[in-house]
C-alpha cells in the first residue's frame, strides 16, 4: 500500500498527538479496521446487511406468497373445502415480489421500522390478487372460485407481513447487540461530521460503525475529534483508506473539498462498490416533500413547506377533539380511580396546573394529575431562570424530578405509566393542545431556550402535543435538549397525517414496553 500524506495538522489516534509536516504515515497507521468477524458475524453480515440481503427478502416473500396459494387451495386447517386453483395462480408470488420491489420494499434502510413498509404490503398483495383474478376471468370467461381469491388475499397478506415482521425483529436485535455493523467513513471532521459520528456510535439500530474521518483540513484542537474515530487520511488517499479499513460506506458531511474533487471522490467510491450518502447543504430546511426536477441537464431539488392553514390541519384538529372526547369517556373509570388515589395519598389538589407555551407563543394552563407533594403555586421566575440556564449548560431537557424528590407514594407509579398526563385530554378538547406535537414548555424556559438554542421557536408553528416524535424516540425526561428540539423541528417540517398515525402507534408500543 502506498504511504498516505497528511497536511500540517495534529493526528489524534495515530500513535499520539504529533504534529506532522507533510510526513508519511507509518505502515500500520491506516490499519484500524475492526477485528475480523467471527463465522457467525460473517453469515449475519452477508445475509442481513450485505449482498445476500435482497436475496433473502425476495426469497422469503416469494416462499410465503406461494405457501399462501397452497394453503388456500387445500383449505386452512381442514376448516374449508379444498379448491382447485387455475394455472394462472402461479403468477401471484412473482407479481407480489415485483410490486413490492417497485415500492422499494427491498431497498436497504438506515432504520428497520415495520411502520415504514407496512402500508406497502397489503396494497401490493391486493393488486397482485386482483390482477391474477382478472387474468383468470379473461382466460376462462369466468372467475374459477371467488372464495379462493379471498383466501389467497388474506393468507398472503398475513404470511408475508408476519415473515417481514419476524425478519425485522431479528435484524433489529442483532443490530442492537452490534453484531456485524457496517464500517463507514465520514468525509469532513467538522461539527456536522462529528455529529454524524456521535449519532452512529450512540444508535446501533442504524447498523453502521464509524471507523474514521477523511479530511485534509481537520480542526486543530482535540474537540475536533470524536473519541475512537480518528482522522485517517485526506480525499487524495481515499483508495488507501478504503482498502485498509474495509469500509463499505462513505457519509459526506461538510468539508472544504472543492466540488470537482468531491465528485471525483464519490465516483471512486461508487466504482469500488462503496455506498455513498450525503448530508445536504441547508439540511435544516429540507423535508420529506422533496422532489426532483430538471432544468435542461441541470438537476433541481424542490421541496414544499408544511402549510399550517391547509385542510389537513383542519382534519388533524377535528380528529384531536373527537379522539380526546372518546378517550375521556372510555377512560372515565380509570380517571376516577387515579383521582381518588391522588386525593387519598397526599394533601393538595388532584390536578396540577402549570403555565405552558403553545402554538404561536400563546400560553395556556396545562393539566396533570398531581404526582408530587403540594407546596403551593410556584411563581419564582428567578428560580426557573436558574434551572433553565443549567439545563442549557448541561444540554439536558426539562422533565423528571428537579431538585429535592417530592414524589408522592402514588406519583412514581403515575409517572412511570404516564397516567399523570391523561388530564391533558382536557387541553386537547379545549383546543390548547393536540394529541401529537412537540411537548410544551414553561414560559421562562421558552424565553431562555429561544435565546440560546438556534431554531428553538420553530416548534411553536404547530400546537403542542401529549406525545411527539421526540418522545417516541426516547427523548423524554432528562435527555439531550438539543436532540429533542431537532426531532421536534423534524416533525414540524415533515408533518403529515400519516406521521401522526405512526407516532400514535409508536406511543402505544412504548407504553406496553414501559417506555
Amino acid at each position: 500500500m502506498m504511504p498516505a500524506r497528511v497536511p500540517q495538522r495534529i493526528r489524534k489516534g495515530l500513535g499520539g498527538a504529533v504534529p506532522l509536516e507533510r510526513a508519511e504515515l507509518p505502515d500500520d497507521a491506516l490499519a484500524r479496521h475492526p477485528d475480523p468477524l467471527p463465522p457467525t458475524g460473517r453469515i449475519v453480515d452477508y445475509w442481513l446487511e450485505g449482498p445476500g440481503r435482497t436475496i433473502l427478502y425476495v426469497s422469503l416473500d416469494f416462499a410465503l406468497a406461494s405457501l399462501a396459494v397452497l394453503l388456500a387451495q387445500r383449505g386452512v386447517g381442514g376448516q374449508l373445502a379444498p379448491v382447485k386453483a387455475p394455472a394462472v395462480v402461479v403468477a401471484l408470488p412473482v407479481l407480489t415480489v415485483a410490486l413490492l420491489a417497485l415500492r422499494g420494499a427491498y431497498r436497504r434502510r438506515l432504520r428497520i421500522l415495520a411502520l415504514d413498509w407496512l402500508p406497502g404490503i397489503p396494497s401490493a398483495i391486493t393488486i397482485a390478487t386482483m390482477a391474477v383474478a382478472m387474468l383468470d376471468l379473461l382466460i376462462l370467461g369466468r372467475v374459477t372460485h371467488p372464495g379462493l381469491w379471498v383466501r389467497i388475499w388474506l393468507l398472503a397478506g398475513s404470511l408475508v407481513f408476519s415473515g417481514r415482521l419476524v425478519l425485522a425483529f431479528v435484524q433489529r436485535r442483532l443490530r442492537s447487540r452490534r453484531v456485524s455493523p457496517r464500517p463507514v467513513l465520514i468525509l469532513g471532521a467538522g461539527a456536522v461530521g462529528r455529529l454524524v459520528a456521535r449519532r452512529l456510535k450512540a444508535s446501533p439500530e442504524y447498523g453502521m460503525s464509524p471507523v474514521g474521518f477523511i479530511d485534509d483540513d481537520p480542526p486543530m484542537t482535540d474537540e475536533g475529534y470524536e473519541e475512537g474515530v480518528p482522522v485517517l487520511g485526506t480525499p487524495d488517499t481515499i483508495e488507501d483508506v478504503l482498502s485498509s479499513t474495509a469500509a463499505r460506506g462513505l457519509i459526506v458531511s461538510f468539508c472544504r473539498c472543492p466540488d470537482v474533487r468531491l465528485s471525483q471522490l464519490i465516483r471512486t467510491c461508487q466504482e469500488r462498490g462503496v455506498e455513498v450518502s450525503v448530508v445536504p447543504r441547508m439540511f435544516e430546511t429540507i423535508n420529506n416533500r422533496l422532489h426532483y426536477e430538471a432544468l435542461g441537464g441541470l438537476p433541481l431539488l424542490c421541496f414544499d413547506a408544511v402549510d399550517q392553514r391547509a385542510w389537513q390541519f383542519a382534519v388533524k384538529h377535528a380528529f384531536d377533539r373527537l379522539l380526546a372526547a372518546s378517550l375521556l369517556v372510555v377512560l372515565a373509570p380509570l380517571l376516577a380511580a387515579v383521582a381518588l388515589a391522588v386525593r387519598l395519598t397526599s394533601r393538595g389538589p388532584i390536578l396540577f396546573r402549570q403555565r405552558r407555551v403553545g402554538r404561536d407563543g400563546n400560553t395556556f394552563d396545562l393539566y396533570k394529575f398531581r404526582s408530587m407533594q403540594w407546596q403551593g403555586r410556584i411563581t419564582n421566575s428567578h428560580g426557573e431562570d436558574f434551572v433553565a440556564s443549567r439545563l442549557v449548560e448541561r444540554d439536558v431537557g426539562p422533565g423528571g424530578v428537579d431538585g429535592q424528590n417530592r414524589l408522592t407514594s402514588i406519583g412514581g407509579v403515575l409517572r412511570k405509566l404516564s397516567l399523570d398526563e391523561l388530564p391533558q385530554l382536557i387541553n386537547v378538547l379545549k383546543g390548547d393542545m393536540s394529541i401529537v406535537g412537540p411537548r410544551p414548555e414553561r414560559p421562562e424556559f421558552v424565553e431562555l431556550f429561544g435565546r440560546e438554542i438556534p431554531r428553538y421557536h420553530e416548534r411553536h408553528r404547530v400546537k403542542s402535543g401529549i406525545t411527539g416524535w421526540a418522545q417516541v424516540h426516547g427523548l423524554r425526561g432528562p435527555t439531550s435538549l438539543r436532540d429533542r428540539i431537532e426531532w421536534d423541528n423534524y416533525y414540524v417540517a415533515n408533518w403529515s397525517l400519516g406521521l401522526d398515525l405512526k407516532i400514535l402507534v409508536l406511543t402505544v408500543i412504548a407504553l406496553f414496553h414501559g417506555g
